[in-house]
């Protein structure tokens, strides 16, 4: 009896392991002209990059969605929490990337608040029926930018675990970790753009979005 109940238990074990494994593959994948909200910063306006070279319009030629760019330079998630809810009514997206973050940490806020800031933002991206999806910021560090090895701010992965969303983690950090893909230490370049819209494809893909 004994022998039985350990593996009716490593049965459970496996079952939620590969249910946590195919988590990804929940949603069906978006038509050519789904509208799409890309709200962030000056990483999304495509500061560092020419005309038509930052990575919604590359997003957008990829997958032939309609995909606003909603970037505002210098915006930080404090701020862009009171202006997200008017873009939402306008659009009517039915996908919403949220990258906002690194001005805040530029600024030296606590990353409690700035991960509260983000909430506020991811909730109301949720509440609209959207499906949303966090990018990953990196966590501010001289020393780890000056040998290439930059890394997430954990609050992205703990908020996309707590509010179920998809995360796109590594890919922002991953770009400026290359000094051939960023025009200054916080901008990628065009060819940085171009690896960051992959980037954001792949992990889409990976969920079940773009086929």
């Amino acid at each position: 009896m004994v022998l039985d109940t350990a593996k009716r238990i490593l049965l459970m074990l496996a079952l939620c392991w590969l249910a946590g494994c195919q988590q990804d593959a929940g949603y069906a994948a978006l038509a050519a002209g789904t509208t799409v909200l890309a709200f962030g910063d000056s990483v999304t306006h495509g500061t560092g990059a020419g005309e038509s070279e930052d990575y919604p319009s590359v997003l957008a030629r990829q997958t032939g969605w309609r995909v606003v760019n909603a970037g505002i330079p210098g915006d930080t998630a404090l701020n862009a929490k009171t202006r997200i809810g008017a873009l939402i009514d306008e659009y009517r997206p039915a996908l919403i990337l949220v990258e906002l973050g690194g001005n805040d940490f530029l600024r030296q806020r606590a990353a409690g608040a700035v991960k509260e800031d983000l909430r506020a933002i991811l909730t109301q991206a949720i509440d609209s029926g959207a499906i949303t999806v966090l990018i990953a910021v990196p966590k501010v560090s001289p020393l780890r930018a000056s040998i290439g090895a930059l890394s997430d701010s954990p609050i992205y992965a703990e908020l996309a675990e707590e509010l179920n969303v998809v995360l796109v983690d590594e890919v922002f950090a991953d770009v400026l970790s290359d000094g051939r893909l960023r025009a200054d230490h916080i901008h990628p370049n065009a060819a940085g753009y171009r690896e960051f819209a992959r980037g954001v494809v792949t992990r889409l893909a990976r969920a079940g979005l773009v086929p």
